[in-house]
């Protein structure tokens, strides 16, 4: 039986010449458009074992149009990482258009949002979340979409959800409900929207609690928007709403969302432009 070397020599291509390519003064073949070989010599010791004394190489054109073929590749496989991401990680699409790049400028805790996201490392590692809290439409979800689509753009997983879907889940699965809740807390980030808000029945509020207990113990960060402010969150009314508030004011650092009524502004604005069109 032959060594399988013996056969290296036929397993080697010759470089492919071109028309315009032309052989150097060191006799290797060149490219007639970069001038750069477009082969290269085997070490000394290599020769005898590989049969020939040459093999073919990239020239400065070649190299770039592959690096620029990959790039597109790697391109296309970060977007459809991304959508599959954000596909998962949404309970509503309008979410995907949530985003730093959207922002009207005029909320004054975007670059609180913005800190989180390039601190992002530091807050995964030392479990720190935000409590978005504040009166209604003053962009606290829309802070927290933010940075949900800056760290799935990073392809880092996110779910931003809120306890009425996670309450429908919970009844629609009920021999699955503790594989449900782990795969929330297997997310690196939770984001959990509207919180406070989902019914007070004791069925529910023990599921707010499974989820956030839950949560609490895997010891990744957690993102809550609510409307309720911080003095109801430190004088809950009961033992149960107390339980659920203690884990979540100890999870997430309290950030209040001041500015102003951006929904009422919006309803005002949409009144002006029917006056307009009425008078016209």
């Amino acid at each position: 039986m032959k060594p399988a070397f013996e056969d290296m020599s036929l397993q080697i291509p010759a470089a492919t010449a071109e028309p315009e390519d032309y052989t150097g003064e060191d006799g290797l073949l060149y490219c007639g458009k970069c001038r750069t070989p477009k082969e290269a010599y085997f070490p000394a010791d290599k020769v005898a074992l590989f049969g020939r004394d040459r093999h073919p190489a990239e020239c400065d054109c070649q190299r770039a149009q592959r690096m620029e073929r990959e790039a597109a590749e790697q391109q296309r496989k970060h977007r459809d990482k991304v959508e599959e991401l954000k596909r998962l990680g949404f309970t509503d699409p309008a979410m995907r258009e949530w985003t730093f790049a959207n922002d009207n400028g005029r909320n004054p805790q975007m670059k609180t949002a913005r800190f989180y996201v390039e601190h992002w490392e530091d807050m995964k590692a030392g479990n720190i979340g935000y409590l978005l809290w504040g009166s209604v439409g003053t962009g606290k979800s829309y802070l927290a979409g933010c940075i949900a689509n800056a760290l799935m753009e990073q392809e880092i997983s996110v779910k931003m959800t809120n306890f009425a879907a996670v309450l429908n889940d919970l009844a629609a699965t009920f021999e699955g409900r503790n594989e449900y809740i782990s795969k929330l807390c297997r997310y690196p980030l939770l984001i959990l929207d509207d919180f406070g808000m989902e019914r007070g029945t004791e069925y529910g509020l023990e599921q707010v609690y499974n989820v956030i207990d839950s949560r609490y113990r895997s010891e990744k960060p957690l993102i809550v928007t609510t409307n309720l402010s911080l003095d109801e969150l430190n004088n809950p009314p009961d033992t149960a709403h107390k339980r659920i508030y203690d884990r979540v004011t100890e999870m997430c650092t309290p950030v209040c969302c001041s500015g102003v009524n951006f929904r009422r502004e919006k309803a005002q604005e949409k009144m002006e432009r029917l006056k307009k069109l009425m008078n016209d």
